[in-house]
């Protein structure tokens, strides 16, 4: 069995973000492999964990994936300041005279956005709305690549590790089985508090839940990498629940055309055509542009926008919210069906790049977190759930198609639904047991009892 075989058949989706379908993403060939392991936003500990403990299973599964795509450099990103991940990596690569680099980056954020770091890497601009690949690149996070090496040893994707970080005793490191209930992981760090929200994935563009129905239907995921417990009234939840219409009365009343919310843009910064200062000066009249041409000359940009929270929650010195604005744009541009070409299909990091970049100390001070920063796991604990709801969707692209049926009994890493045609993944029992549900969501399956 070949590497996209092996890759495909085990379900290995992106662990570090969207999760794109790994077989997918790694069906070409590419000048530059690049490892992210730099953990891009504050909080989580995942990476360094895996670093520190798995760094030789992670060495050898660059190597595969660098000889596949025929890449003449292998590169593991990480933050400067990560020394003992360094060490172990160094260590390993020393030890099997592999021919990979460290590449050691500034502590800022967005450190772990693959385009930005593409750019630290190899000076190369990825064009807007483009991809790695655009620039001839691969970018893959170090918690896939562990999931490789175990691919190319015929285990499936079945566990997740991940953090569980702010009100809890300490932060801990978790491995879990797919389909794990977040309230059993946060129950596991021991919280401080009775009723709590959640973020699931980093402060800056992870998934906050407040309500407790969803916390009690959330689970593990093959791209959950963090959970953040805070206390429900937190600023960032604040942040998440604002309603658009609010937030349009405020960037009119308020907006000051700064334009710090442009000069701090990641995307701007590394050579794309974004200005979210002009969109947000602009939004007053968003609902008289009736013209198709009109509304893409004036909020075009917008769809350039990474999403990543930069604007919002670290540059406007008034507190508004460009993000959701360009989103709710970006929403709007595909309802009119609008079709937005690349301003920049060559872009070149703009000469401050290094001068605007957000620190990460800084941004956590600003979300209200710094009382967890800092704070390390130290120790990795595994749960045993008695029963797991595996969802369909864990990836970007189609739903995977359940193979089996309510009553059926599985075995753990037995195949339960397979992946579609295009981009899509197959999804794996992650506890052996008997099969109680199928739903157009996905399995929920009950533990043996030994």
């Amino acid at each position: 069995m070949n590497l996209i075989e092996a890759i495909k058949g085990a379900g290995v989706v992106g662990a570090g973000g969207a999760g794109f379908p790994t077989h997918v993403k790694l069906n070409t060939k590419a000048d530059c492999l690049i490892i992210n392991a730099a953990e891009c936003e504050p909080l989580i500990e995942t990476d360094k964990y895996l670093c520190r403990t798995w760094a030789p299973q992670i060495l050898e599964a660059i190597l595969a994936v660098k000889a596949h795509l025929g890449a003449s450099r292998a590169v593991i990103a990480l933050k400067a300041k990560y020394q003992p991940e360094i060490e172990a990596l160094s260590k390993a690569i020393q030890e099997a005279s592999a021919p990979v680099e460290i590449f050691q980056m500034g502590t800022f954020y967005p450190a772990g956005d693959e385009q930005t770091m593409v750019q630290q890497v190899t000076g190369r601009s990825v064009p807007e709305r483009g991809l790695p690949l655009d620039v001839g690149c691969v970018v893959d996070n170090v918690g896939t690549m562990l999931n490789i090496h175990d691919a190319l040893k015929g285990q499936p994707v079945v566990d997740k590790y991940l953090s569980v970080v702010g009100e809890v005793k300490e932060p801990v490191m978790l491995r879990v089985p797919l389909g794990t209930p977040v309230t059993d992981c946060v129950k596991a760090a021991d919280p401080n508090l009775s009723e709590y929200g959640l973020i699931v994935g980093g402060p800056m563009m992870g998934k906050p839940l407040i309500k407790e129905e969803d916390i009690q239907g959330a689970v593990v995921t093959k791209t959950t990498g963090n959970l953040i417990v805070l206390p429900k009234d937190h600023y960032l939840f604040q942040r998440a629940v604002k309603p658009i219409a609010a937030i349009r009365h405020q960037t009119r009343s308020a907006c000051i055309q700064c334009h710090m919310c442009t000069d701090l843009c990641p995307r701007y910064l590394i050579g794309h055509k974004i200005r979210p200062h002009m969109v947000m000066r602009n939004l007053w009249r968003e609902q008289e542009l009736e013209d198709p041409q009109e509304y893409e000359r004036v909020f075009g940009e917008a769809v350039n926008c990474c999403d990543c929270g930069v604007c919002e929650m670290f540059a406007c010195p008034m507190q508004l919210s460009p993000r959701r604005v360009n989103q709710f744009i970006k929403q709007r541009i595909r309802e009119k069906g609008i079709q937005v070409p690349r301003s920049t299909p060559t872009p070149q990091a703009r000469p401050e790049i290094q001068l605007r970049r957000t620190p990460t100390g800084r941004l956590t001070t600003r979300l209200g977190l710094a009382a967890y920063y800092g704070l390390h796991a130290h120790s990795c604990q595994e749960l045993s759930p008695e029963e797991v709801f595996l969802p369909f969707s864990q990836h970007i692209g189609k739903p995977a198609q359940p193979v089996k049926k309510e009553g059926d009994t599985v075995e753990r890493g037995e195949l339960l639904a397979q992946a579609g045609e295009g981009l899509s993944a197959n999804i794996h029992a992650s506890i052996s047991g008997v099969v109680t549900e199928v739903t157009e969501k996905g399995v929920r399956i009950r533990g043996r009892k030994e």
